[in-house]
């Protein structure tokens, strides 16, 4: 979800393609500081600060979506390279995306969560096979400290990752049978030269997916958050 479109050795090349231009009187996004201000890509420039952000899917669903469901607000969470392991609950990213959730639901309601993760999980057949019921758990522990326990999940099915064990989770992504969460398939778009992250153009593609899964299975709602 951080977005390495456009990024090519540690630099991004800073081309936004319309699907991702900003709208500032209707796509808002969380800062580090919980301050709203107008959503532009990069969506996690300071909040995956230790690494170089470029486009991501966050924009171009919020383009998306903005004209059904109203004004959106944005709230980057994500940082590149972790493990499912990494968000759980008390951990340090877990308690910071519920910080930032529970500080934009004082501005308005929390409608969606959309997840995209797992390449990390690839490398050792314990944290692929573990990746199933690590993410149900982080999904129970999101609903319940967020005090939604029906909140739509949308995640994303990975592209890329260790050969040996990638359909292992994306197998426990599409397996995951819990209400209001569904997955698309992020299989098929371009990877970028490193052969991991998804091009500029595939991340609008990305964006492009989950709002028709959110429009499809979550209806006209406002304030999506990412």
């Amino acid at each position: 979800m951080a977005g390495r479109g456009g990024v090519r050795n540690h630099h991004w090349d800073a081309a936004v393609p319309p699907e991702c231009l900003p709208d500032p009187s209707s796509v808002l996004r969380l800062d580090a500081h919980l301050h709203w201000q107008p959503a532009r890509e990069p969506l996690h420039a300071d909040i995956d600060a230790k690494k170089t952000c470029g486009v991501g899917p966050g924009m171009s669903f919020a383009n998306a979506v903005k004209e059904r469901v109203g004004v959106v607000g944005l709230v980057p969470c994500a940082v590149g390279g972790t493990a499912i392991k990494e968000w759980a609950r008390g951990k340090h990213l877990y308690d910071s995306m519920v910080r930032r959730a529970k500080a934009a639901a004082g501005d308005g309601e929390i409608k969606a969560v959309l997840w995209y993760q797992g390449e990390s999980d690839t490398s050792s057949q314990h944290d692929a096979e573990a990746y199933k019921v690590n993410m149900e758990r982080l999904i129970h522990n999101v609903r319940l400290d967020l005090h939604s326990p029906s909140l739509p999940i949308i995640q994303v099915a990975i592209a890329s990752g260790g050969e040996k064990y990638m359909e292992t989770v994306r197998e426990a992504q599409k397996s995951i049978d819990l209400p209001n969460v569904v997955w698309v398939d992020a299989k098929g778009l371009e990877l970028g030269p490193d052969n991991l992250h998804l091009t500029t153009g595939a991340q609008v593609q990305l964006g492009h997916m989950l709002a028709d899964a959110y429009l499809k299975h979550f209806g006209s709602t406002q304030q999506p958050i990412s």
